[in-house]
């Protein structure tokens, strides 16, 4: 992996373009992980996309959300946001008369109305100084559906939303 990453960064340089790694992968999903393979590649055009997603699934509190967000500091050049609500599922077990709990289902819902601490962990952002972007994605099932009507709402939310961040 680091191999490829180096190779991959050495002909992107020769273009100008930098690599962003992002935390939603099973390689080096944890920051600490993400950090130590970003070190391994070492260089100056591979960097990190990094998303408060991974570090909320993983179960990091808001302290070791800012802490993850410290951490990955010399490497963010982008953070893409989404906001989820978890809804539980179960499995009915007859010979019990019971249910089983299964896998929690994501599902996206507008900024600010899901479970993602983006409070702490864009504070931790413009506390470490980052300058990048913060996109919105809509690439799951969103609440409301797929009209552009309910996206171009909910575009809108997210531009509200970013502004107490100021």
């Amino acid at each position: 992996m680091v191999e490829g990453l180096q190779m991959a960064g050495k002909l992107a340089a020769k273009y100008g373009v930098t690599l962003v790694i992002q935390n939603h992968h099973d390689i080096a999903l944890h920051h600490d992980a993400m950090k130590w393979l970003l070190d391994e590649v070492n260089m100056p055009n591979v960097k990190a996309a990094f998303d408060c997603w991974s570090p909320t699934l993983e179960g990091l509190s808001s302290e070791e959300i800012r802490k993850a967000v410290l951490t990955m500091k010399p490497y963010i050049v982008h953070t893409t946001t989404a906001d989820y609500e978890e809804l539980p599922r179960f499995r009915y077990d007859l010979n019990h008369t019971n249910y089983i709990p299964l896998e929690s289902q994501m599902r996206a819902v507008p900024m600010g109305q899901g479970f993602l601490d983006y409070k702490t962990f864009i504070s931790t952002l413009k506390e470490i100084g980052y300058q990048g972007y913060i996109a919105y994605e809509m690439c799951e099932v969103l609440k409301g559906g797929g009209s552009v009507e309910n996206l171009d709402k909910s575009a809108r939310a997210f531009l509200e939303y970013v502004k107490q961040f100021r």
